[in-house]
């Protein structure tokens, strides 16, 4: 059989024949495999094989050493250059563009030369459909280098970015960026059949499941050609975020408000394989790609990233990035995210040398953005608006001492150091603070009384509630002298409360016009030491009169004492008085019968005399005998 007509390819242990008809006048070796051939169609199509057949003329053995694609990229080479027919596939083009490269496959070699229909095939199919597109970009990282030199990547990106740019629905139909599988209807098909299923393009965010199938190096090129093309930071840190969920487990717990839930694989995704990641590289190369962006979401999507970051150990760049563009957003985060714990050999549960580096850079952009701001804007700015962001962070800070001041092995340098990370203007009431130290004084109760006085001058007792002067002044937990300051100022609210109140009954109109308006805080704290002095002005008007009530109580039941045992001396009296009669007429009289008769005429005498009562019986003697004493 002629040179340039073979028809088939076999292999024999390490060892590939061409069935040509001629015995092979070449040895091609590659990574130890011999390839028996002839020399002809090879110099004729391959322009490195031609020199290196011409420099070698002495000998029929030729080393080919850093091929793209080893032994099996050769055999397509091979077979192209005895006019077996190749077959250019989406998954195989970057492979045969590079080896054609590589074995100087040019037109100058013979017409439609492998390189060319390499060329062709890419620029015709796959930088024009987005499926074939993403999967000839996957099949690069294993030739990065060639297919770099030779634009392939950029090219890819660049098609990618643009079609990702671009509204899917400009494409019409059918669809290039999903091939020729989507009826007018919007529905998949599969050889021609309507399969129902329906390609979700209207999606903003319909590329996030194909591009993840990248590789690290491919994705972060990716990203940057999308920023460098004006893609909206939004689909951005969206694609960034999809990225980093799929492969760092750790932000399982930590998604956002916001849930991403599990896309469903596209066409293109079937056709490609997930991308082995290292974790660390991935962490290190992605925060470099965040956006200056805020947002309860993101603030929480880095404080998880922080959180990975400190269990996979990366470098301290990257950790101090994470955490100043944590701070930069500090007052949206809450306080289950903030809760960090230590993953080294420390003895605390939570790592508060890191929430104070967030509070320093939160302070830091603080400062940075209040002088930039233009004139006519900082003139609208109100103290409040201003430093809201401030107060919302005080509040979270007190709340984080409060629930890692049960922590035992937490030093009292430490509390303080978080405690006086904030200025105290940034504080309007002191009521976290104090509520902070007091559970960190209960898990702590070995503590000097040296030691609780220094945490204790953190607090600024004028700026304590009603509830908490209240709550301090009966504080055992808190030494002596704490006791004191709180009942001064304690004395000088009230002091000033009375004072502000008397001025406002006597002084209404002129004091309002001479004087600025006060705070909201102020007046609810004055209002507050008002309320509480009438309450206690009223109280004591009801024990005065309650006491009096008392009194007049006692003076009634006394005179009822006096006249019960006047009532029981008479009684006793007359009782006595009638049994002596009785005794003395029985004496007398002895066991006389009395007439009947006669007692009916003393009883006649005795019914015309007196009413017919009984207590005309009884007062008759008593009446004889008031007219004997006159």
């Amino acid at each position: 059989m002629a040179p340039g007509k073979a028809l088939e390819f076999y292999q024999e242990a390490n060892d590939w024949f061409c069935n040509a008809g001629l015995p092979s006048d070449i040895v091609i070796i590659i990574d130890k495999v011999n390839f028996h051939l002839h020399k002809f169609p090879l110099s004729s199509r391959c322009g490195k094989i031609d020199k290196l057949i011409k420099e070698t003329q002495n000998t029929d053995i030729i080393t080919l050493e850093d091929i793209p694609g080893g032994t099996n990229a050769f055999l397509i080479a091979a077979k192209f250059c005895y006019g077996v027919r190749v077959e250019l596939t989406p998954r195989n083009i970057v492979l045969v563009y590079c080896l054609a490269e590589y074995l100087e496959m040019f037109d100058e070699y013979g017409d439609d030369n492998l390189l060319a229909r390499a060329d062709t095939y890419f620029h015709k199919h796959v930088v024009k459909n987005w499926k074939d597109c993403m999967v000839a970009l996957q099949s690069c990282d294993t030739f990065t280098t060639q297919a770099d030199n030779l634009q392939i990547i950029s090219k890819c990106l660049n098609a990618i970015s643009m079609m990702a740019c671009t509204d899917p629905s400009l494409f019409g139909w059918p669809m290039m960026m999903y091939g020729r599988l989507q009826s007018p209807g919007g529905s998949i098909l599969w050889n021609g059949i309507n399969t129902g299923a329906r390609i979700r393009s209207s999606e903003s965010d319909w590329w996030f499941e194909d591009v993840s199938y990248l590789s690290v190096p491919l994705f972060v090129r990716l990203m940057k050609m999308m920023e460098a093309r004006g893609i909206p930071p939004e689909k951005l840190t969206g694609a960034i975020m999809y990225y980093c969920r799929k492969y760092l487990h750790g932000l399982g717990r930590w998604k956002s408000g916001q849930q991403h839930t599990a896309k469903a694989r596209s066409i293109a995704s079937l056709s490609m394989k997930p991308a082995i990641v290292d974790q660390r590289v991935l962490l290190e190369s992605i925060v470099k790609l965040l956006p200056e962006k805020k947002g309860k979401s993101f603030c929480r999507f880095l404080l998880g990233l922080l959180r990975v970051a400190l269990i996979l150990g990366v470098n301290d760049k990257c950790q101090d990035s994470l955490e100043k563009k944590i701070g930069m957003q500090l007052e949206l985060a809450t306080l289950d995210a903030l809760l960090i714990p230590t993953y080294s050999n420390s003895d605390t549960l939570y790592n508060s040398d890191c929430v104070e580096k967030i509070i320093n850079h939160f302070l830091n952009s603080e400062k940075t953005a209040t002088p930039f701001s233009p004139p006519s804007i900082a003139s609208e700015v109100t103290p409040s608006s201003s430093s809201l962001p401030l107060k919302k962070v005080s509040k979270l800070v007190d709340n984080y001492m409060a629930e890692v001041a049960s922590d035992v092995n937490l030093k009292p340098e430490k509390i303080r150091s978080l405690a006086e990370a904030l200025p105290e203007s940034s504080r309007s009431l002191n009521d976290g603070l104090y509520r902070a130290l007091d559970l960190y004084f209960k898990a702590h109760p070995w503590l000097h009384e040296k030691e609780k006085e220094d945490l204790c001058n953190i607090i600024n007792y004028q700026k304590l509630s009603i509830d908490a002067c209240a709550h301090a002044s009966q504080n055992d937990r808190l030494p002596l002298r704490v006791h004191l300051q709180v009942l001064f100022f304690e004395q000088m609210q009230l002091k000033a409360a009375l004072s502000a109140s008397s001025n406002l009954v006597l002084d209404n109109e002129n004091q309002n016009q001479n004087q600025p308006p006060l705070m909201a805080s102020q007046i609810v704290q004055r209002d507050g030491w008002v309320t509480i002095v009438r309450e206690n002005q009223v109280m004591k008007v009801s024990m005065e009169r309650l006491r009096s009530r008392v009194g007049e109580l006692e003076q009634e039941f006394n005179r009822m004492k006096e006249e019960m045992k006047r009532v029981s001396r008479t009684t006793t009296t007359h009782n006595n008085t009638f049994l002596e009669s009785n005794w003395f007429v029985s004496r007398t009289f002895g066991k006389c019968k009395l007439n009947p008769r006669s007692s009916n005429v003393q009883e006649d005498v005795v019914e015309s005399t007196g009413p017919a009562t009984p207590r005309g019986s009884v007062d008759q003697p008593r009446v004889s005998h008031h007219s004997k004493h006159r």
